[in-house]
């Protein structure tokens, strides 16, 4: 497993404290390996999902910073969704 992936799982796991999330989305960091979202928290798996998630490795990195803003991303085509849209928008608005 890549460190990009295990600071994902622990920036994710520290945002989604408290959260109420009741689906499942996997972030897909090209090169780098996936992480799954789902009410346990975050994990480092390839699991199926209600969404899916897709970006390169810097794009990902400045989500989570808050660099970038994940609708901007989707619009420019730097991050991808495949599946359930409101999951997409209720992940971001639990991720802030």
């Amino acid at each position: 497993m890549s460190d990009i992936v295990n600071e994902a799982v622990t920036v994710l796991n520290a945002k989604l404290a408290g959260a109420d999330f009741d689906g499942s989305a996997k972030f897909d960091i090209q090169g780098e390996g996936a992480v799954m979202i789902d009410g346990d928290g975050a994990r480092a798996a390839d699991d199926d999902a209600d969404v899916t998630l897709s970006a390169d490795a810097d794009t990902f990195k400045e989500i989570l910073e808050g660099e970038t803003n994940p609708t901007a991303a989707f619009m420019t085509g730097k991050l991808k969704v495949d599946g359930d849209m409101g999951m997409a928008m209720k992940l971001a608005a639990v991720l802030g």
